[in-house]
């Protein structure tokens, strides 16, 4: 999966790829790298991020989903706003990526009669204060706990789980130890629930603590996170660096 940011503000891309030009530019060499998924983001979610209106979000998002759903490869839309999912629905969008797990009033009654994947992530608080001393008393255990509960409320509502994958929610409101406990963790996550784990750890601040690098120099350390969680068993990495991410697996799955 690889990650298009239209966001002045995204922790590591924002504001590069705005340009509806510069962003289908930067898709198509994801593509042309080797991507299977692109996914369109108009908000950042990074810690302490503001909230975007519905209106913003769509002007950004919505060009790019209808100039990218012929691609041929599938399009994912993050975002956890109700109004927006509907709206990517009906333009062609393949898979709608929801930070709080369709918890939101409207989110599941949105994405219920539709055909679409659905990716259902964990996040402790809200972006603006996730990072503020996140605890678990497992964090394994609790994450797990909590994609279990959400799938249960999702079937409840009517929606097929071979609709579905789980992402961990690395980053969101976790700790270096929490994040290195569920990386480590992946392959009971995806027992206990049946689901594919999609991984999204490309660039975060856990690679930077773990390597002492900005977020510009995150490349090696994302790649290597990248062959860490496929070998836990991650079934989806969604990353910023494709053609490195891809050529990465290609040789390690060549020689294991």
């Amino acid at each position: 999966m690889g990650i298009l940011n239209a966001t002045p503000d995204s922790f590591s891309d924002g504001g590069r790829f705005q340009l509806l030009d510069a962003a289908l530019s930067h898709a198509e060499e994801m593509l042309a790298a080797g991507a299977d998924i692109i996914d369109v983001g108009g908000e950042s979610t990074r810690p302490g991020s503001a909230r975007l209106s519905l209106q913003q979000e769509l002007d950004r998002v919505m060009p790019l989903v209808f100039a990218l759903r012929d691609c041929g490869a599938a399009i994912s839309v993050d975002t956890y706003k109700p109004a927006v999912m509907r709206e990517v629905i009906a333009a062609g969008a393949d898979m709608i990526n929801d930070i709080h797990g369709f918890r939101l009033e409207g989110a599941l009654e949105a994405v219920r009669s539709a055909d679409c994947a659905l990716c259902v992530m964990h996040m402790q608080n809200d972006p603006e204060n996730m990072q503020h001393a996140p605890h678990y008393d497992d964090v394994v255990r609790d994450v797990a706990g909590f994609l279990v509960g959400r799938v249960v409320v999702m079937a409840e509502a009517g929606i097929d789980a071979r609709r579905l994958c789980v992402d961990p929610g690395f980053g969101f409101g976790k700790t270096l130890a929490h994040n290195t406990a569920l990386l480590k963790n992946i392959a009971l996550i995806q027992a206990e629930l049946d689901l594919p784990v999609l991984a999204g750890v490309s660039r975060k601040g856990m690679i930077g603590q773990l390597t002492g690098k900005p977020v510009e120099q995150r490349l090696a350390g994302s790649v290597a996170a990248a062959l860490a969680a496929v070998s836990h068993g991650a079934k989806i990495v969604r990353v910023h660096d494709v053609a490195e991410t891809v050529d990465a697996l290609t040789v390690w799955q060549a020689l294991t």
